[in-house]
């Protein structure tokens, strides 16, 4: 489980010890912000604008950032990459009642159906956005690799590639529940389109990136998010949690998605961004980082195996009195149950008699039937009756024309004749069987 979801917020609050780096790919530079944070500050350490990457030589520009990192003393850190939105096609998935177990399960069964790229080969990432919703992107793996061969020629250790609506939601998830009825918050990307961004409690996120004036990309938002008409949309910067210190050159109002990517990097279990690297490509640095990380799980691990100790006594008391309780009813149960046999067994007596009834109704309404069908002068010698037949030996002037007779009746069917032979008073002797019609 998520561990965002999984610890409340003020302690969550208590294990923000964690340091990142992320990398916005722009159209043509690549914006680099790395930030550290501790329990109730963050430290954004610095900013790197790499101009024309794709134009120079990975290797060039990959020792300038080297260099960035070093200056900061973070060359452990690895990367989170932001990829350009026109690389990620983003979805969110329903799935309710599914555990945060069975989540990336679920969305692999249903993956195909969420993209629009065929049979290309595709990678993808997602992140929990509330119980039973989750934040899926999806991008050609050919895309990934190129981008992942660009920063490997660089030198740069990468540990996620991840999209903007997923940094954002796992960057503003360190503020815990800071906006709980919901909100709209408008920046500028790198083309100088306006990023939109929001969450509310009838949709978990939006984000786009809009070709129009801030007014109607506000406008719009708040229709997506159901959010009332009036509700003012903050800036980006506000919505993200604010720096204890930021250098002069990271303008936050330009700079607000590479200092979430780097927030998102820095706890990447404590605050999930879906991540669209495969496993087997992810690189982290150095174990130190952790080291506060471990500290803390064992702090928490001990205050939970405390709250685990005294809950299961509690469950003990609780069980024992739940053990008294069945105790004194069980001889009430016992009482009702036998009632119950009781009453089972005079229903079924009682719907045998009226079966019995029923049938000997039938039988009646069957001699009556023969009666009237069966003319003089033709007369029966015997009439054998069971309950799914009926047997008939007699004389008649013309036993062919008796059986067809029979068939004529809605009491029989199949009548066939088993025995004709002429008798002595000059008509046939028979012998007739037909089948009853069930339940007349």
């Amino acid at each position: 489980m998520p561990l965002e979801i999984a610890i409340p917020k003020d302690l969550r609050k208590l294990m923000q010890f964690g340091s990142g780096v992320g990398i916005e790919i722009g159209g043509k530079d690549l914006d680099v912000v790395a930030a550290r944070v501790r329990p109730g500050r963050i430290r954004v350490l610095g900013r790197l604008a790499i101009r024309d990457f794709a134009g120079r030589p990975a290797a060039e520009w990959g020792s300038e950032y080297a260099k960035f990192l070093r200056s900061l003393g973070a060359s452990y850190l690895s990367a989170t990459v932001l990829l350009p939105r026109r690389e990620v096609v983003v979805r969110q998935v329903a799935l309710p009642g599914v555990a945060n177990r069975d989540m990336e399960g679920a969305i692999r069964f249903q993956l195909d159906s969420l993209h629009p790229y065929g049979e290309d080969e595709v990678a993808w990432g997602w992140s929990p956005v509330g119980p039973g919703a989750a934040m899926v992107g999806i991008a050609r793996r050919s895309a990934v690799d190129r981008y992942l061969q660009v920063f490997t020629e660089a030198g740069i250790l990468v540990a996620n590639f991840t999209f903007q609506a997923a940094a954002l939601h796992a960057a503003i998830g360190l503020n815990g529940a800071g906006h709980p009825e919901g909100f709209v918050a408008l920046g500028r990307s790198t083309s100088g389109a306006v990023e939109v961004y929001g969450e509310s409690s009838s949709r978990p996120v939006f984000s786009a990136e809009l070709e129009m004036p801030e007014d109607r990309a506000a406008a719009l938002a708040l229709s997506e998010l159901r959010l009332p008409p009036e509700t003012a949309p903050l800036k980006l910067e506000e919505a993200l949690p604010k720096p204890d210190w930021n250098p002069v050159e990271n303008d936050l109002s330009r700079n607000a998605l590479p200092y979430a990517t780097a927030l998102a990097g820095a706890f990447p279990r404590l605050a999930p961004a879906a991540n669209l690297l495969p496993p087997e490509n992810r690189r982290f640095g150095s174990r130190v980082m952790w080291v506060p990380t471990v500290a803390l799980a064992v702090l928490l691990a001990a205050i939970l195996g405390g709250a685990a100790a005294w809950s299961r006594v509690a469950q003990r008391q609780y069980l024992d009195r739940v053990h008294a309780e069945i105790a004194a009813l069980l001889p009430r149960q016992q009482r009702a149950a036998a009632l119950s046999r009781d009453a089972s067994h005079a229903l079924s007596r009682a719907q045998w008699l009226d079966q019995y009834r029923a049938q000997t109704r039938r039988d009646l309404d069957l001699l009556h039937e023969l009666t009237r069908l069966i003319e003089s002068p033709a007369w029966t010698r015997s009439i054998d009756i069971t309950r799914e037949s009926v047997r008939l030996q007699g004389e008649t002037p013309q036993a062919t024309a008796l059986w067809k007779i029979l068939d004529s009746s809605r009491l029989f069917r199949n009548s066939k004749l088993d025995y004709n032979q002429p008798s002595a008073t000059g008509g046939e002797s028979f012998i007739i069987s037909a089948t009853r019609e069930s339940g007349k």
